[in-house]
């Protein structure tokens, strides 16, 4: 340690969110460059090479092979795609001097399907899998939490390709198991859960999730097994009602009721409902204005309509809308719109009758599924000061679809029947897709088959994040004092301390440090002669390695003090049986 290129911090950083961040800066690992970009120091790389390697052993268990692309790539693939526009801001572009356009790849589905292409041409060929670990590049809004949600990370991700639908199910199971097997090295905890595909399309995909408080993904859990991320998750909707014998819907006067619990209460004390059962928020159909902003620059003004219980989810609705960008309707947007009226809107399709006047407003009006004919809703009467008492889906109005949009509740019925779901949080570590032929048909990628005709290849795309398990793996082993890393991960297998000032000590640690590197032992040995016994022992806590030998008092005696870190275990062990004692 005394030449080694490391430096530890008592403080931490001004910028630190969560604790991965804090102590990977504080023990030397990674240094800030500027928001969501670091640079990785030497301890940093060996346990970042750590992970790698064991991703590696069991990529080449799944049969898949090793390739490496540039981060830096032309326009033109992804143009062919359709993706160099369905990003939007989300990625980094840049022009060379040329002219041309190029952007940093957040992956690398286009060049991997173009690679094959260029050769392979028959089913004799297949399967096929290929992989990469490349840094990637997105150009995150809100980086945050260290390595968590970074502008550039490290990532693994596979490809594979059949010219069959059962080829590809054996593909992507050889993958999803390889997938297990590193989790379970790596000692993270996982939970795969249905995902969105996203801008990846394709029809199969599943989230491997490390559940964690910090986590940015919502995702729900039923006692029967079902999983989902809240973007996948799937409304049960309520069996449709007859509604020939409902009484007519009624307009009444709701003076300042622009809010769900205003109208609620106004409702229980004017206009209590003939059951005796109190009206609720569950009751009423809120209808929330969105703006999307399609790819080709339109804006256009939507109503969503949903249960006066829920909000709408902005993740859930942007896969919904995907790819057009999802936000809040404006003011300009309800004046550019005067039929809308802030507070009280409602729907509008077959309202006529209800109003005495044609409502329409020419405006797309969506619904949650929980909308079905017959049921019935207290609602806004699109005027100021106005709502609909028993108006019936189905009867009263109609809509241009259903779409889910709407938050995800504790409770709520799981979609295959397995029971109530719970909302969880989690942090992605993994996401394996069917992309189909999506990319390969955009690109061209055929083969011939047994009989010689030209058959679409069909693909699979599967990724790890590197550095976010780095991180995670952080989160999740460190105490007060610092990190305490797995051993399967470690920057170095064992910590080599010398603890005093005597001649002695430094002899008896030198020698012991290299009897342990002789015997196969990676070893950190701090022999910095002027620095205290405390100072080294706080960076040996810091740093993290999982085994600390403390050479100080006794040993002129031959005997030193081997620390398990993970366990608090301390034992005073003969120098020559410390190798014995770290293998146990």
């Amino acid at each position: 340690m005394s030449n080694y290129f490391l430096r530890t911090l008592r403080e931490d950083p001004s910028d630190a969110e969560v604790t991965s961040h804090r102590l990977l800066v504080r023990a030397g690992y990674i240094r800030r460059q500027a928001p969501g970009i670091f640079a990785w120091l030497p301890l940093g790389l060996r346990v970042k090479g750590k992970i790698e390697q064991i991703i590696r052993d069991e990529m080449e268990t799944a049969g898949a092979h090793e390739v490496h692309f540039p981060a830096l790539l032309p326009r033109e693939p992804y143009e062919a795609t359709g993706r160099w526009e369905e990003y939007g801001d989300g990625i980094f572009r840049l022009k060379d001097r040329k002219g041309g356009d190029y952007l940093l790849a957040p992956t690398h589905e286009e060049v991997f399907t173009l690679l094959v292409k260029d050769l392979y041409s028959s089913y004799k060929d297949l399967p096929l899998s290929i992989y990469q670990i490349q840094d990637k590049y997105r150009d995150e809004a809100r980086p945050r939490a260290g390595l968590l949600r970074g502008r550039e990370f490290t990532m693994k991700d596979a490809y594979s390709f059949d010219y069959t639908d059962e080829g590809l199910d054996a593909s992507y199971m050889a993958q999803r198991d390889a997938y297990e097997r590193i989790f379970a090295r790596l000692g993270l905890e996982y939970v795969i859960v249905q995902a969105d595909a996203g801008a990846m399309g394709g029809s199969r995909s599943e989230e491997f999730l490390h559940p964690t408080p910090v986590g940015e993904d919502t995702f729900v859990r039923s006692a029967g097994g079902y999983a989902a991320n809240v973007e996948a998750f799937t409304t049960l909707a309520p069996p449709t009602r007859t509604y020939e014998k409902l009484t007519p819907a009624e307009v009444l006067h709701t003076p300042d009721t622009p809010t769900i619990q205003t109208l609620v209460d106004l409702a229980n004390e004017k206009h209590p409902r003939p059951d005796g059962r109190a009206w609720t928020a569950a009751d009423t159909l809120k209808n929330v204005v969105l703006a999307l902003k399609h790819l080709d620059g339109r804006r256009e003004v939507i109503v969503v309509g949903l249960p006066g219980d829920r909000e709408v989810d902005l993740k859930r609705a942007e896969v919904a809308f995907a790819p057009a960008e999802v936000e809040q309707a404006t003011p300009e947007d309800f004046l550019a719109n005067p039929g809308l009226v802030k507070g009280y809107i409602g729907p509008w399709s077959a309202l006529g009758p209800v109003l005495g006047e044609d409502a329409s407003t020419g405006i797309r009006y969506l619904v949650d599924p929980r909308v079905v004919d017959g049921s019935g809703w207290i609602t806004g009467a699109n005027e100021e000061g106005h709502h609909v008492f028993g108006l019936v889906a189905g009867r009263d109005f109609s809509s241009d679809g259903t779409v889910e949009v709407a938050d995800v509740h504790d409770g709520d019925p799981a979609p295959d029947g397995s029971g109530p779901v719970e909302l969880a949080r989690g942090m992605e570590i993994g996401h394996v897709f069917q992309l189909g032929r999506k990319y390969a048909e955009a690109l061209g990628l055929k083969v011939l088959d047994e009989n010689g005709k030209l058959v679409t290849v069909t693909m699979g795309s599967y990724g790890i994040g590197v550095t976010r398990m780095l991180a995670i793996i952080a989160e999740l082993n460190n105490d007060d004092k610092g990190l305490i890393w797995p051993e399967s991960v470690a920057p170095f297998d064992v910590h080599v301390v010398a603890a005093g000032r005597e001649p002695v000590v430094f002899e008896v640690a030198e020698a012991l440090a290299a009897s342990l590197d002789g015997a196969g032992f990676d070893v950190l040995f701090d022999d910095r002669p002027k620095v205290s016994p405390g100072v080294k022992f706080g960076d040996a806590e810091l740093i993290g390695v999982p085994k600390i030998v403390i050479v100080g008092r006794s040993a002129a005696e031959g005997v030193v003090e081997v620390w398990d870190r993970r366990t608090g275990e301390r034992a005073q062990v003969p120098v020559a049986e410390v190798a014995g004692q770290l293998d146990r």
